[in-house]
């Protein structure tokens, strides 16, 4: 597994999402995606919704996953140096 076939998988699995995935031993890995799906949920809930879109492939192919998921605007935010 590399990091860019995550990063496709993830947004095409979340329409509108963007990722940014890093990992260089193939089976560990850290994400940060940005979706408005995330609106009004808890950080369990973003989680599952990216877990969901690589299916049984965590835990096979992808032994561990970090993530960061945060909306469009919590994104700016933190970008702008005011998160």
């Amino acid at each position: 597994m590399n990091p860019q076939t995550i990063k496709t998988l993830i947004e095409q699995g979340l329409p509108g999402a963007t990722a940014d995935v890093q990992g260089e031993d193939g089976v560990h890995f850290e994400a940060t995606v940005v979706s408005e799906a995330f609106a009004g949920k808890l950080p369990l809930a973003r989680h599952r919704l990216v877990y969901a879109t690589l299916g049984d492939r965590m835990g096979g192919e992808i032994h561990a996953l970090a993530l960061k998921t945060v909306t469009p605007a919590e994104h700016a935010l933190a970008t702008s140096g005011q998160g």
